[in-house]
C-alpha cells in the first residue's frame, strides 16, 4: 500500500518503545543514521520503565500512518517520533529538551517531522514553557534547515554556545563514587 493511501496520525505516548509495531529499533535506527551506534547502551526494558510511571522522565509523540478510512486504534505503522523532556531555564523559566526527532528514512520530506516539531511545542506552551530546544549534529545540514525554516535559532551560530556532556564515569569521579 502506498504512502499516499495513508492517513498521518501522531499519538502522544510511549508506545514507540514498547509495542511490537513500534519497537525499541527505532532509537537504534536513529543512532545508525547519526552514525553514534556505539554509543547505544541503555535496554529496552530501561526505556519502557523510565517513560511509565507516575514522574516519566520522558514523553513522545508517535507519527503513524493509516490504512485510508481507519480509527486512530490498534495497529498502525510507526514512521517516525519527538521524544522530549521538561527542564528549566534560570533566564528563561519553563523550557522542552527535544531529545530525539526521528523520521525513517523512506517518510522524510513529507512533513512528518515539522509535525512532530509542532506537537512538542504545543504540548510545552501547554505546560507554560517559553523555549524549545535541540541540538543537531554539525553534519546534518537538511535538519538544520528545516529547524530554521521553522523559526529556531542556532545557538553556536548567534550567541556561540557548545553542549558539553559528563558522561557517567565523570560524573562518579565527580561525586567521589
Amino acid at each position: 500500500m502506498g504512502v499516499g493511501k495513508r492517513e498521518q496520525h501522531f499519538r502522544e505516548g510511549n508506545g514507540v518503545f514498547t509495542s511490537p509495531e513500534n519497537r525499541y529499533s527505532d532509537s537504534e535506527e536513529l543512532a545508525e543514521y547519526e552514525k553514534l551506534s556505539d554509543q547505544v547502551k541503555i535496554s529496552e526494558e530501561a526505556l519502557r520503565a523510565d517513560g511509565f510511571g507516575e514522574n516519566p522522565f520522558y514523553h513522545c509523540f508517535v507519527a503513524e500512518l493509516l490504512p485510508a478510512g481507519r480509527e486512530p486504534q490498534g495497529p498502525c505503522l510507526a514512521v517516525g517520533y519527538g521524544l522530549y523532556y521538561f527542564i528549566y531555564s534560570t533566564w528563561k523559566g519553563r523550557s522542552v529538551y527535544l531529545e530525539d526527532i526521528y523520521v525513517k528514512p523512506e517518510y522524510r520530506g513529507q512533513g512528518i517531522g515539522s509535525k512532530l516539531i509542532k506537537k512538542v511545542a504545543e504540548a510545552a506552551l501547554e505546560r507554560g514553557c517559553s523555549q524549545l530546544r535541540l541540538a543537531v549534529l554539525d553534519w546534518n545540514e537538511r535538519a538544520m534547515d528545516l529547524y530554521k525554516a521553522l523559526g529556531a535559532r542556532d545557538l553556536t551560530e548567534a550567541e556561540g554556545w557548545h553542549s558539553f556532556r559528563f558522561e557517567e564515569k565523570a560524573m562518579r569521579e565527580l561525586a567521589g563514587k
